[in-house]
């Protein structure tokens, strides 16, 4: 378990989703750019087995916006780009 992003403190996190790990790196990667806090959890050694990918969660004050920014990444597009474009 990792945590990232600015000041964590006094921050309560959600589960964002789960991805595969070139997604989840993408998604932190435009999360920090919005200032976003989140952290992640890899599967263990043997949730490995049934756990298939990186956990991603994030500020619950700011889900939305990370959900908006994980569905463009996932869809192959940055979250400069506006919605549907």
């Amino acid at each position: 378990m990792s945590s990232h992003g600015r000041s964590d403190r006094g921050v309560t996190t959600v589960h964002l989703g789960q991805f595969t790990r070139e997604h989840a790196n993408a998604i932190a990667g435009e999360l920090e750019r919005a200032g976003i806090v989140w952290w992640y959890k890899e599967p263990g050694v043997v949730s490995r087995i049934w756990e298939l990918g990186v956990r991603l969660f994030v500020d619950r004050s700011r889900l939305e916006e990370a959900r908006e920014i994980a569905a463009r990444v996932v869809r192959g597009g940055s979250a400069a780009e506006p919605p549907g474009g």
